[in-house]
């Protein structure tokens, strides 16, 4: 018998729980935090609730308001995008609205504005992106959508103890991959899916980003961050379909997680949130450093006047 202390130490030992005690992966999760914590199920649903409101949040301002980044490198183009979907755009309105709803929050964050890190702030956007945009097509409730921040959160878990979800460890891959990872597994969960049906989803995603590389262009979380958010929100949709009609990943999602580490110590220092490779070498890339650069200076010798 599996406990609910040993259940997170890897994706095989949760699916056996979950299947042990008929629950799903959000419920695993909030025992879990019933058992580590001092707060009772209805608080700690409170809790999830807040973080909701502050997703949906973000997405309505990234939408609806010209958010502009400090650095003015970023602002708007999550609203153009999600304006275009109307316009019978080559990857499905659907898929257009989700994609410009991950952009809009990380152009929230990169404005200084409040945001959820999921499983952090330069992939912040993927799962309320892909989460909120599906709840709005298929009118799911709050306490619903709850549960599918609990099951993404588990997932999250699982890559936090046994890989990492830093970019500055290994890579994009582990930031905009695992939130891609976390956002499949909540909607495939949320749609029916068993515990190793919501594996299955984000073990597809990190094996399509495998070796994704964290260059920030002057070492912002702008560009390419907030694009990777729509990348991987795209992701999310189609790894939840392929595991919604059947198809399963070949290798298991533990050996995925294992995988990913090993790739991610791989990488060179230079395209691990460096800045010192990748795009954000590259001509116009320096020369957006320099400018930003340049800004920053004439910024601290204002605040000293």
């Amino acid at each position: 018998m599996i406990t609910l202390t040993d259940a997170f130490e890897s994706g095989k030992t949760l699916c056996e729980f979950c299947m042990q005690e008929n629950i799903t992966l959000a419920e695993a999760m909030i025992r879990r935090e019933i058992a580590m914590g001092e707060m009772s199920r209805e608080e700690i649903l409170e809790e999830m609730h807040k973080s909701l409101l502050v997703m949906r949040e973000s997405i309505r301002r990234g939408l609806e308001e010209h958010v502009e980044s400090v650095s003015k490198l970023s602002g708007g183009e999550a609203m153009r995008l999600f304006r275009y979907a109307k316009y019978e755009p080559f990857s499905g309105a659907n898929t257009c609205r989700v994609a410009a709803s991950a952009m809009a929050v990380v152009e929230v964050n990169a404005a200084m504005g409040q945001i959820v890190a999921a499983p952090t702030a330069g992939a912040s956007g993927i799962l309320p992106g892909v989460l909120l945009e599906i709840g709005v097509e298929r009118e799911w409730s709050d306490e619903k959508l709850v549960q599918g921040l609990f099951c993404a959160g588990a997932v999250g878990l699982l890559f936090a103890k046994n890989a990492t979800i830093s970019g500055a460890e290994g890579g994009c891959q582990a930031e905009t991959g695992v939130g891609s990872a976390m956002a499949a597994a909540s909607i495939v969960e949320l749609s029916g899916g068993s515990p190793e049906q919501a594996l299955d989803a984000a073990a597809m995603t990190i094996k399509n980003v495998m070796g994704l590389v964290c260059d920030p262009v002057a070492g912002l979380v702008e560009c390419p961050c907030i694009k990777r958010n729509a990348l991987g929100a795209s992701n999310a949709l189609l790894c939840a379909d392929m595991t919604m009609c059947g198809i399963t990943s070949l290798i298991p999602f533990d050996e995925v997680v294992a995988a990913m580490l090993a790739v991610g110590h791989d990488i060179r220092r230079e395209y691990r949130e460096t800045a010192m490779g990748g795009l954000a070498t590259t001509p116009t890339g320096k020369a957006v450093a320099e400018k930003v650069h340049r800004f920053q200076e004439f910024e601290r010798g204002r605040a000293t006047i």
